[in-house]
């Protein structure tokens, strides 16, 4: 012991890579605004596992209303899950799953939705395999849930076309339907019509009011992981490549009227809706989490 007053600690040390990655963004966005400067934390791969892993909640979450009412249904016979209670769920569970979680990935939770932010200019063309993977899985597990707890129900929970439907006019259907769906979700996140939070109404709102009507004909399924996941588990391929060229034609239908309607995409608004803001406006852990 000498007697000595202790030396004050000195601050805390910061990873080199990470300390390298914050030199570099002060470097490019000097004499920028802050917003402009964190844009390229969208490209900070540390958060990358978060929104993946948000991917798969929020499409395992959506498949399991999807399919678990069809499934349920055909369980217990009769009306147990009435019509109109199986297309209104699904779209009440993806206005949750974009209100407590489109702030971390952007609640794509369809591989159409991926790809046609994407073509947008909206989101890295580099990031939509690794999306449109936790999707599936997503997908995928909330069938194997249900199958493990109901089991198999025939072809409950599969979207097939109607009676009297042909796999064309099916496919066809889910091509407008969503493009109608896309539209919505890329108006709502332009920067011209970005209205935050409130976005989950009108998608929400209109994948209800497109069941409702658009159901019967082709189940209005307008999502290709929610339709090939349980394809692929319950071993059922009917019809199958209707509810994957529709979704994907309508998506870029819906780019092409963007543009039409509102010029070139890639403002921070849609980059922010398609990309989720972690990362940008909070970090995790940071006391606004």
């Amino acid at each position: 012991m000498t007697g000595q007053p202790a030396e004050p600690a000195g601050p805390p040390t910061i990873e080199p890579e990470r300390a390298i990655h914050h030199a570099a963004v002060s470097l490019r966005s000097m004499g920028q605004p802050n917003s402009v400067a964190g844009e390229f934390d969208f490209w900070d791969n540390s958060y990358e596992g978060r929104r993946l892993f948000s991917e798969l909640l929020g499409t395992f979450f959506l498949v399991l209303v999807a399919v678990g009412g069809g499934m349920v249904n055909a369980r217990f016979g009769g009306n147990a899950v009435p019509y109109g209670a199986r297309v209104v769920a699904p779209a009440l569970m993806v206005m949750a799953i974009i209100l407590f979680m489109g702030t971390v990935s952007g609640a794509h939770l369809n591989p159409a939705v991926s790809i046609a932010f994407a073509a947008r200019g909206d989101f890295p063309w580099r990031r939509v395999p690794a999306y449109i993977v936790a999707q599936f899985v997503g997908a995928i597990l909330a069938t194997l849930l249900l199958w493990a707890l109901i089991g198999k129900q025939g072809s409950a929970g599969l979207t097939l076309p109607g009676p009297g439907i042909s796999t064309t006019t099916a496919m066809l259907w889910e091509l407008v339907l969503t493009t109608g769906l896309v539209s919505v979700i890329l108006g709502t996140a332009s920067g011209a019509q970005a209205i935050g939070p409130i976005a989950a109404i009108g998608v929400g709102g209109y994948i209800a009011l497109a069941g409702l009507w658009g159901s019967p004909v082709s189940g209005a399924s307008m999502n290709p992981a929610r339709s090939l996941g349980p394809a692929l588990v319950l071993g059922d391929w009917t019809s199958w490549w209707a509810y994957l060229v529709g979704p994907l034609a309508g998506g870029l239908i819906a780019v092409g009227f963007a543009y039409v309607l509102r010029g070139r995409g890639g403002s921070q608004s849609g980059q922010a809706a398609a990309q989720g803001t972690i990362g940008v406006t909070w970090h995790p852990g940071s006391p606004q989490s």
